[in-house]
């Protein structure tokens, strides 16, 4: 059996429990591959704000493993909730070089900043889209269910700038019992959908991935656009919580992608083990979210070193 442990707002001990998950999400372990590719123009974030296409070797660091990074810091003025309790999440952007909020974005997807909010042990996932004051400060209502570590993920892009993903550290109070991270499965449930899984992910190397919707045993192919999308993607890594947020192939309106029952992303996972991949899609005017476990195994993949530099590394969105 596992004893709670009771923490404060000051318990370090939080920090040291892993994994991911949301609602009812399962795993996938071996997946069975698509014999065919619908990529065309995909991109995914990792860190520093570079992007690379689909089809070319990826081997850039995750996202959201620091707080500082490329000339900005995640600034997270409310560092500490109560589990179970509403309270409203401030957090700035900060320029380094001038020490002053950032107010000036670049929309991306409808949005001037994403921010997610997970567990450390990754049984918890939200995706929130905060309100930003005149003076750079955003703000959100936010209330965890339960007690332990989180990890606060910014993602956003600067006026004129690359795409950045900062992280910061988030603690709730109260008892915790932290969860194990869901066995792998090639479909999850969520609110009376089935979202399958097909494809596989090799370290180092993009892959992939095609989620197909169904509701009551039959294909979904109404599904609606959210934040300019048929689906989101983000993958977080097992132990560190390192970030990517993948968009899908095509877009609503662009004449060649379907509503459905297929999404398919071209994923980049940076290194082997453990990840969790959460997809957010809506339908009949309401968000949902599927959860996945994928464990990537193998040696990761080096990019070629005959290939242009700006190709040999790569953060995408």
């Amino acid at each position: 059996m596992n004893t709670g442990l009771r923490i404060t707002v000051f318990a370090a001990a939080l920090a040291a429990t892993f994994g991911v998950a949301y609602g009812v999400g399962n795993g996938v372990d071996d997946i069975n591959p698509r014999t065919e590719s619908t990529a065309h123009g995909n991109h995914a974030r990792t860190s520093h704000g570079e992007e690379h296409a689909a089809g070319e070797a990826s081997a850039a660091p995750p996202g959201g493993l620091q707080m500082s990074d490329g000339g900005y810091t995640l600034d997270l003025k409310t560092p500490a909730v109560t589990a179970g309790k509403s309270t409203d999440l401030r957090f700035a952007v900060i320029q380094d070089a001038t020490g002053r909020a950032l107010t000036t974005y670049q929309p991306e997807h409808t949005k001037e900043l994403h921010l997610i909010i997970a567990s450390r042990d990754l049984t918890l996932f939200r995706h929130l889209h905060p309100t930003r004051a005149a003076d750079g400060t955003w703000s959100t209502p936010v209330k965890l269910p339960k007690a332990g570590a989180y990890r606060v993920f910014a993602d956003f892009a600067p006026r004129g700038g690359s795409g950045l993903t900062l992280g910061a550290d988030l603690t709730a109070a109260g008892t915790y019992a932290p969860a194990p991270l869901p066995a792998p499965a090639t479909t999850a449930e969520v609110d009376g959908y089935e979202v399958s899984l097909q494809g596989r992910l090799t370290p180092g190397r993009d892959s992939e991935l095609t989620l197909r919707v169904t509701r009551n045993g039959k294909p979904v192919r109404d599904l609606q656009p959210y934040l300019g999308a048929y689906g989101h993607l983000v993958a977080l890594r097992s132990g560190d919580l390192g970030y990517l947020h993948v968009h899908p192939h095509g877009e609503p309106g662009d004449g060649k992608t379907r509503p459905g029952p297929d999404i398919s992303f071209t994923v980049a996972a940076p290194s082997a083990g453990a990840y969790r991949l959460f997809l957010d899609f809506q339908h009949a005017g309401e968000v949902h979210t599927a959860a996945f476990t994928v464990r990537v195994d193998g040696p990761a993949q080096r990019p070629d070193a005959s290939a242009p530099a700006e190709k040999q590394s790569g953060h995408s969105h």
